[in-house]
């Protein structure tokens, strides 16, 4: 992309955001179906144990305003992003922390973290801090692994070995931790786990799986879930982004080249099956005849892409993803100030039918990053 259309993209960006702030300041906006946003925030709503305050794209309302407020200086914007954390933060003392899990990373990264980063605000590093002591104590010592999701039924052990390929995001928040502490505990539990995954759940061909189950009680695998891909043994695309992202920032946290080499062979894979179109589906496995599209899956790949080629410069990664921002723009982007959401056909399971065409405030997070990352912007703190 050309430097002065990223910075007209960006500029179109904040005038979203800054549209989206005076409707829904003080909310936390998770889906936007049909231009409306949903409001996770909202007590008069029946939600899930892990839904709700707890829902695990939470932090990402407050990453797009810390992110803003890193590219603009406008104090309005850090205070937005820290009136979201606040909102997830009284989940640590309500009924809803039974519902947090291993995304706590999610949450909490785009959200504290960075504001400590940017500000070094001592509320905010003590919120980090608490969540990635959560995120520790999931530790399975046995197995070597960070458990993924809380029990599906109440006491019943099914899914205590699962582990999934988001997790390799999340663990920035345990490396982050050893930084701001000194205590080499975090980072020890967030090396050994990001070997277990990079064991585990890359294929031969570097396509990464989505859920591996290990037995929870000695360790070792299991068997592997088709999750939210559409079925066993494919490519779920969005499962690919986070592999190529969450192994590119283990190395960059450890240096260690075995991470680096996953996060190449992952992204080598990914590049050698994007369609000419270059709109991501919602699997590489699907049938070319389906229409089902994840735009936030193009968004992250980019993201991801762009890091890596930090650390392997001359591959043409970077090349890549800017040809898959320059293709969301002109194909997948609403900028009007009238609708909520800008990134749209972002779909959340190959078969889930209810949550396809729709916008993720995911999907608007890391396509301003990726944005951000190409201007040399962006906060890092993954």
């Amino acid at each position: 992309m050309e430097k002065k259309d990223i910075s007209e993209t960006l500029s179109l960006i904040e005038e979203k955001f800054k549209a989206a702030l005076e409707k829904h300041s003080g909310k936390l906006p998770a889906v936007a179906k049909d231009g409306i946003y949903d409001n996770r925030a909202d007590l008069s709503v029946s939600w899930t144990i892990d839904n709700g305050p707890a829902w695990w794209t939470n932090g990402f309302w407050g990453g797009i305003y810390n992110q803003l407020y890193a590219l603009t200086g406008k104090k309005e914007y850090l205070d937005e992003a820290r009136a979201s954390r606040r909102l997830m933060d009284t989940c640590f003392l309500s009924e809803y922390y039974t519902g947090l899990h291993h995304d706590v990373g999610f949450m909490w990264l785009p959200t504290a973290v960075a504001d400590f980063i940017m500000t070094g605000d001592e509320e905010a590093k003590r919120r980090g801090l608490l969540a990635a002591q959560l995120l520790a104590g999931r530790y399975n010592p046995a197995g070597e692994f960070i458990r993924a999701w809380n029990d599906i039924t109440p006491g019943e052990s099914s899914n205590r070995g699962w582990v999934i390929i988001d997790s390799m995001m999340n663990i920035s928040i345990l490396y982050w931790a050893t930084k701001v502490t000194g205590d080499p505990r975090f980072a020890h539990i967030a090396e050994r786990h990001a070997t277990t995954v990079m064991n585990a759940f890359i294929r031969d061909d570097g396509s990464v799986r989505h859920i591996v189950e290990f037995d929870a009680d000695k360790g070792g695998f299991v068997r592997d879930y088709g999750g939210q891909g559409m079925k066993q043994g494919s490519s779920w695309t969005r499962g690919q982004s986070w592999g190529i992202y969450g192994f590119a920032n283990s190395y960059a946290h450890t240096k260690r080249k075995d991470f680096l080499d996953a996060a190449v062979k992952i992204a080598d894979h990914v590049i050698s099956v994007i369609p000419k179109s270059y709109l991501i589906p919602v699997d590489f496995d699907q049938d070319e005849n389906l229409s089902f599209e994840d735009s936030t899956a193009s968004a992250i790949i980019a993201c991801g892409l762009i890091e890596l080629d930090r650390h392997v410069p001359g591959k043409g990664y970077r090349k890549t993803a800017e040809k898959l921002l320059e293709t969301l723009t002109k194909a997948r982007a609403d900028f009007d100030p009238a609708h909520d959401g800008i990134i749209q056909r972002c779909t959340g399971s190959y078969n889930g039918p209810n949550d396809r065409e729709v916008n993720f405030v995911y999907a608007d997070y890391y396509y301003l990053e990726a944005l951000m990352k190409l201007e040399g912007k962006d906060v890092m703190f993954w």
